[in-house]
C-alpha cells in the first residue's frame, strides 16, 4: 500500500489517536459529583435492577456500539493483527460520531478463535446498544455473525458484508435503470468468495437476481457443483452446475461483473466479451480489479464503479454503516434484519436520483453531480443520507418486528434527525414548518439563475414559499429545461418590458422619486431594462408580492439602495439594520448591526436592539439583550461608552419590558458568572442571546470570525426595519441558504 503524505502526523499530533471520551453532563461542583457518582449513582442503578429496559433511560447503552475486530482481514493490509488494526477501529468510531452521532468503543480482541470472540461479544451486551464487527477474516465471520445473531438482542452488524453488499446493490439498481436492463434477467459475475462477496451474492438475489443466473469464482475459478478444492459452506450455497472453468469463461456474455477480489483481476479482453452497457463494479482497495480508464478504452458503453473516492461511482460504506444503525439502535431493534437491509438499498438508490446540493459539490472541488452514468450512489458527505436510511431502517425494523421502541411520528423523527447535523438545522426547521403553515408569494429578481431556479423547486415541492421569477421566459424555460426542473405552471414567470402593470409601476416611482431628479422615463427605463431589483421591490410595494429575496449576483448594496428607495423603512426609524444569527452546538446568538449601519448614533442603535428583539421573538428564542463596549456599566467615560449606555437608556424607556443592560464588554455580556458575581445589579442575570455592537466595524468583523474560526453557522443576513420584508443574499449563497432565507422571508412577511 502506497504511503500517504502526513497520515502518521495526523495521527500523532496533539492528543494521540482520534477519539476521546467528553462528559455530557457537568461535573464542576461538589453537587456535580455527588450526582455523577456516589450517593446519587445508586438511583439510577437500582431502576435498572428493576427494569433493564431503563437503561437505555439512565445510560448511554442506547447511543452507543461497540467496534469489533481481530485484525485478521483489515482492508489492503490483511491479517495485520488485533493492536496494529486499533487505528482502522478508531477511525470507524470517528465516522459513526461524525455521520450519525453515534458514541463508539473500539474493541481488539487479541483472538483468531471465532468462539472467544463470541463469548467476548455475548459478554459485552449489557454495555452496548449495537455491535459493529469488523475487518475478521472468511469464513469465521460469517460464523461469528450468525452466533451472535441467534443469541443476543442487539443488532450485530458485519459491515464488511453487508455494508458493502447495501452500497453496492443500490448502484447496481441504478445503473441497471439507466441501461434498461431487468434484475431478474440479467447474468451476473462475482469474482471473490471472501466476506463481502458472498454478502453481495446473497443480497443480489434476495432483490431479484435469479441464483441460476449467478456465478461466483475465486482463486481456483467458477464455483461449480462437484468441485472439492478450496471449497465451504458458504461457498458451497453458490456452487452451479455449469461447464465454465474460469472467471474469463463466466465474464463471457455477463451483463455485470462484480470485483471483491485483487487489482488486474479484470482483463480487457474479459470487458469486450461482456454484453451490452456492461457494468462493472470493481471493488479491490486499493486498487480496482480494472480502472475506469482501462475499462472505457476498450469500450465506451461500460458504466463503471470502484471503491476509491478518486473515481466516479465510489462505493463506500460510510453510506450505509452509520445510518443503518442510526435507525436500529432509534427503534431498539434486536437485529438488522433482511428487511432493513433492502430499505438501505432503495433509499440510496433513491436519493442519488435527486438533485444533489451544492455543499457536496463544493465538498467534492465544485463538481456538480446529477443521475447518470457517472452519478449512480450518493456522495458520502451528502447530509440527506442520515435523513433517508435512518427512517427507512427504523421502518423496516418496525414493518418487520423487531423494533422494541417504535417511532410515532416519523416526520418528527426526521426532524430530531436533522438536530443531530447541527444546532443550525434544528433551527431553520423550526423557521421552515412556520413557512410552511403558511406560504407567501416571494419574488426573485434573479429569475434566471440557476441557484435560484433549483431553490424554487424545493420552496414548492416542500410547500415553503410561492415563488415569483423575474426575467425573460425564454431565458428561464431554457434554463429550466437544461436543469431538468419543471414546475407544472405553478411559478409566474413575469417579464417587465412585456408585464400588463409595468406603466403602473413606472408611474408610482416616477411619483415617488420625482424630487429626487428621476424623470417618467428614467422611470421607465430603469423597471423595464435596467434593474429588476427595483421591479421585484415595486411587486411588493403594490401589494403583487408579498417579500423579495435578491442579491445572488449583486452587491449588497445594490439591493438595499433599490428597497429604501421603492419600499421605505418602517415609520418612525431612522435607519434600517442587519442581523446574522450565530448558531453554535450550545446556543443561539444574535449579532447586530452587522451589514447596514457604519457608525450609529445612540438612537440608531435603540432601533437596532428592538428590532432585534422582534426578529429573537420570531425565532422563538426569548430576548436578552447586551449593549457592547469597551466600557463595563461606567468604568471608561469615552463618548463612545457613552453612546452606547445612552442607548441602553433609550430601549428601557421606549420597550419597557424588553430585558436588557449596558454598556458591558463582551464577555460581560455572554459569560454569566462575570454578571452574577462582579456586577449583580445588572438587569441581565444570565448571558445575553443579543449581542449590539457599537459600531459596523466591530460587528461586521466579530460574526466573520466567529463563523470562520469559531465554528459557528451564520444564519443571515436579515435585515431589520423596512415597510414590507426585504432580504438580501450573498455572492456566495448554495441553494440551501436561498432557501433558508426565502424561508426567514416568509415568516417575517407572515408577521409583517
Amino acid at each position: 500500500m502506497a504511503k500517504i503524505t502526513g497520515a502518521l502526523e495526523y495521527h500523532s499530533s496533539g492528543r494521540k489517536g482520534k477519539i476521546e471520551v467528553i462528559s455530557s453532563k457537568p461535573c464542576l461542583t461538589s453537587r456535580d459529583l455527588s450526582l455523577a457518582y456516589s450517593p446519587g449513582v445508586a438511583e439510577p442503578c437500582l431502576e435498572i435492577e428493576k427494569n433493564p429496559e431503563d437503561a437505555y433511560q439512565y445510560t448511554a447503552k442506547g447511543n452507543l456500539v461497540a467496534v469489533v475486530s481481530n485484525g485478521t482481514a483489515v482492508l489492503g493490509l490483511g491479517n495485520i493483527g488485533a493492536l496494529a488494526g486499533k487505528p482502522v477501529m478508531e477511525g470507524k468510531g470517528v465516522l459513526f460520531k461524525r455521520f450519525a452521532d453515534i458514541d463508539v468503543f473500539d474493541i481488539e480482541l487479541n483472538s483468531e478463535n471465532p468462539d472467544e470472540i463470541i463469548r467476548a461479544c455475548q459478554l459485552l451486551e449489557p454495555t452496548f446498544g449495537g455491535i459493529n464487527l469488523e475487518d475478521i477474516k472468511a469464513p469465521e465471520c460469517f460464523y461469528i455473525e450468525e452466533e451472535l445473531k441467534k443469541t443476543m438482542n442487539i443488532p450485530v452488524f458485519h459491515d464488511d458484508q453487508h455494508g458493502t453488499a447495501i452500497i453496492s446493490s443500490a448502484a447496481l439498481i441504478n445503473a441497471l435503470e439507466l441501461i434498461d436492463k431487468k434484475i431478474d434477467q440479467i447474468k451476473i459475475v462475482v469474482n471473490g468468495a471472501g466476506a463481502s462477496a458472498i454478502a453481495c451474492a446473497n443480497l443480489a438475489i434476495s432483490l431479484g437476481v435469479k441464483r441460476e443466473n449467478l456465478i461466483m469464482c475465486d482463486t481456483k475459478g467458477v464455483i461449480y457443483q462437484g468441485r472439492a478444492e478450496g471449497m465451504n459452506k458458504y461457498k458451497e450455497r453458490f456452487a452451479v452446475d455449469t461447464p465454465l472453468r474460469t472467471l474469463e469463461e463466466a465474464a463471457n456474455g455477463a451483463d455485470v461483473l462484480f470485483g471483491l477480489s485483487s487489482k488486474g483481476a479484470f482483463t480487457a479482453e474479459m470487458v469486450r466479451k461482456m454484453a451490452a452497457n456492461p457494468i462493472i463494479f470493481a471493488m479491490a482497495n486499493p486498487d480496482p480489479e480494472i480502472t475506469p480508464e482501462e475499462a472505457r478504452a476498450v469500450r465506451g458503453d461500460v458504466l463503471i464503479a470502484t471503491g476509491r473516492s478518486d473515481y466516479p461511482n465510489q462505493v463506500n460504506n460510510v453510506l450505509g454503516f452509520p445510518f443503518i444503525f442510526r435507525g436500529a439502535l432509534d427503534v431498539r431493534a434486536t437485529t438488522i434484519n433482511e428487511e432493513m437491509k433492502k430499505a438501505a438499498v432503495f433509499a440510496l438508490a433513491e436519493l442519488a436520483r435527486e438533485e444533489c446540493p451544492d455543499s457536496v459539490c463544493r465538498a467534492y472541488g465544485n463538481v456538480k453531480f446529477s443521475f447518470g452514468r457517472d452519478y449512480i450512489i450518493p456522495k458520502p458527505f451528502d447530509p440527506r443520507a442520515l435523513l433517508r436510511v435512518a427512517p427507512a431502517i427504523a421502518k423496516a425494523a418496525m414493518d418487520s418486528g423487531v423494533a422494541r421502541q417504535p417511532i410515532a411520528d416519523m416526520d418528527k423523527y426526521v426532524e430530531h434527525l436533522e438536530s443531530l447535523q447541527g444546532k443550525a438545522k434544528e433551527t431553520m426547521r423550526l423557521i421552515i414548518n412556520k413557512a410552511k403553515s403558511d406560504p407567501k408569494r416571494i419574488v426573485f429578481p434573479e429569475g434566471d439563475n440557476e441557484k435560484i431556479l433549483r431553490a424554487a423547486q424545493i420552496l414548492i415541492e416542500e410547500g415553503i414559499a410561492k415563488p415569483i421569477l423575474i426575467g425573460s421566459s425564454d431565458k428561464i424555460n431554457a434554463k429550466m429545461e437544461e436543469l431538468g426542473l419543471d414546475f407544472n405552471g405553478s411559478v409566474p414567470i413575469i417579464d417587465p418590458s412585456n408585464f400588463s402593470q409595468s406603466e403602473e409601476y413606472a408611474q408610482e416611482l416616477f411619483s415617488l422619486r420625482q424630487r429626487k431628479g428621476l424623470t417618467l422615463s428614467e422611470a421607465r427605463r430603469i423597471l423595464t431594462r435596467k434593474s429588476r431589483t427595483h421591479f421585484g421591490c415595486m411587486m411588493v410595494r403594490q401589494g403583487d408580492a408579498d417579500t423579495l429575496l435578491s442579491g445572488i449576483d449583486t452587491h449588497y448594496p445594490e439591493t438595499i439602495r433599490p428597497a429604501l428607495e421603492v419600499i421605505g423603512k418602517q415609520a418612525g426609524l431612522s435607519s434600517v439594520h442587519g442581523l446574522y444569527m450565530m448558531v453554535f452546538k450550545k446556543g443561539i446568538f444574535l449579532l447586530a448591526d452587522t451589514t447596514v449601519c457604519i457608525e450609529p448614533t445612540a438612537e440608531e442603535l435603540a432601533e437596532t436592539a428592538i428590532l432585534a428583539a422582534e426578529k429573537a421573538r420570531m425565532f422563538d428564542i426569548d430576548p436578552t439583550i447586551a449593549m457592547l463596549s469597551f466600557s463595563n456599566f461606567g468604568s471608561v467615560q469615552h463618548p463612545q461608552a457613552l453612546k452606547v449606555k445612552k442607548a441602553a437608556e433609550i430601549v428601557k424607556e421606549k420597550a419597557p419590558g424588553l430585558i436588557i443592560d449596558g454598556e458591558m464588554q463582551s464577555d460581560t455580556a455572554v459569560v454569566t458568572e462575570i454578571l452574577q458575581k462582579s456586577f449583580p445589579f445588572a438587569n441581565l442575570k444570565e448571558a445575553a442571546n443579543i449581542l449590539i455592537f457599537p459600531d459596523l466595524n466591530s460587528g461586521n468583523i466579530c460574526y466573520k470570525l466567529l463563523h470562520h474560526l469559531g465554528g459557528a453557522e451564520a444564519i443571515g443576513p436579515i435585515l431589520m426595519g423596512m415597510k414590507k420584508p426585504v432580504h438580501v443574499l450573498q455572492r456566495g449563497d448554495d441553494v440551501d441558504d436561498i432557501v433558508n432565507m426565502a424561508a426567514i422571508a416568509v415568516v417575517d412577511a407572515q408577521i409583517s
